[in-house]
This record gives structure tokens, sequence and C-alpha cells, in this order.
């Protein structure tokens, strides 16, 4: 009998992802407070002193979190992680709805602990102009595709709709996580039909 050759383990993550991703885990854990040197080294299983060797001050680890906060999200959303959805820059507010809709349903499904390390974060950039900075950055990865998104679709103010567009996101995924609609998801279904109503009033004008 041939004996199948065990699948290799997967090759460990680089340990500055390792950092930054432990770092956000216990953001969304224990909060603020809960985030230091010591404990990511402890949850991440490294070695002592190996964070602040990557990450010598806090605002360093800060940093590296958002960045690493970026770029998870960005995975979130990337077109072969949201199969089905129309391409949103064919100019159709109906494919940007959906799109928008299934970004939503996505992180609020599977992604909840990622938001929570996202409004830590976002409540400390308010206390920390250096960490400001690296979170306004962060976020222009986003607020850019959505302004050209919204001209692509017909929008005559792109950048105040902007605005309102992500401001209604950023209020949907806080109050299905940390607010008053915590106890349940909506389902996709319920969050295009929010976001179709939403673009049309924006792009009747």
């Amino acid at each position: 009998m041939n004996a199948r050759k065990a699948a290799a383990p997967p090759p460990p993550a680089p340990r500055h992802r390792l950092i930054a991703d432990t770092a956000l885990a216990l953001l969304a854990e224990r909060g603020m407070r809960g985030l230091t040197h010591r404990a990511v080294d402890e949850a991440a299983g490294l070695p002592q002193g190996s964070t602040s060797n990557l990450a010598r001050t806090r605002a360093a680890l800060l940093s590296a979190a958002v960045r690493r906060l970026a770029e998870r999200e960005a995975a979130v959303l990337a077109p072969d992680e949201m199969p089905g959805v129309a391409d949103p820059a064919a100019g159709a507010p109906a494919a940007l709805a959906d799109a928008l809709a299934l970004g939503l349903h996505r992180h609020l499904s599977h992604h909840r602990a990622l938001l929570i390390a996202r409004y830590e974060l976002a409540l400390e950039a308010t206390r920390r102009p250096e960490l400001r900075e690296v979170y306004d950055q962060a976020g222009r990865a986003f607020r850019d595709p959505v302004e050209a998104l919204l001209r692509a679709a017909g929008s005559r103010a792109p950048e105040r709709q902007a605005l309102a567009l992500v401001a209604w996101c950023d209020g949907v995924l806080f109050s299905c996580v940390a607010g008053q609609f915590h106890a349940e998801v909506p389902t996709r279904e319920a969050l295009r039909a929010s976001c179709a109503e939403l673009l049309d009033g924006m792009l009747r004008g």
C-alpha cells in the first residue's frame, strides 16, 4: 500500500507579522491597557524581548498594529475574496451596493475581533498625533477607492458623498459589533437593500 506523503506544514509567519497580528488580537481581547510588549511576547509564544527588538516603543508597536490592520482589512475586501460580485468599477450603482453589502457582511460575520481592534486604535489615535498620521494614511487606501467608485457611478460630488458613504458603513459596523444592534448580524440582503437606498438618494440628484 502506497502511503501518501504528509503535506508539509505551512511556513511560519514572519516575526514582524506575528507580532502585529498578536497585538491586534490582544487589543480585541483585553483593550488598550492589555497591550504591552511583554503580553505580545507571551501570547505569541516568543522569547521575552522579541517584541521590543522589533518595536522598541509603544508608539512603534501601535503603528505596526495599524499597518497590519490595513493589510488584513484590504485582504477581506480583495476581489478574489468576494466572488460573485459584479465589478463596481463598471459604474452601476447596483454593483456598488452589492460590493459594499458583501464587504460589510464579511466583516460582521468573520472579522468582528478585527473591528474591535480598529476601534481601540481609532480612539488611541485621537490622543497620539504620531499614530493619527499612520491611521489616517492607512484610511486613505479605502477612502480614495470609494470616491473613485462613486465617480464611476455618476456622483456629482464624489468627495462629499464618499464621506457620507464611509461614515454610514462605519456606523453600521460599529452598531452591529459594539452598539445597539450587536446581538444579530444583518443579512447580506438587508445590507444590500440599505446600501441601494442610500446610493439612490445620493445619485438621484
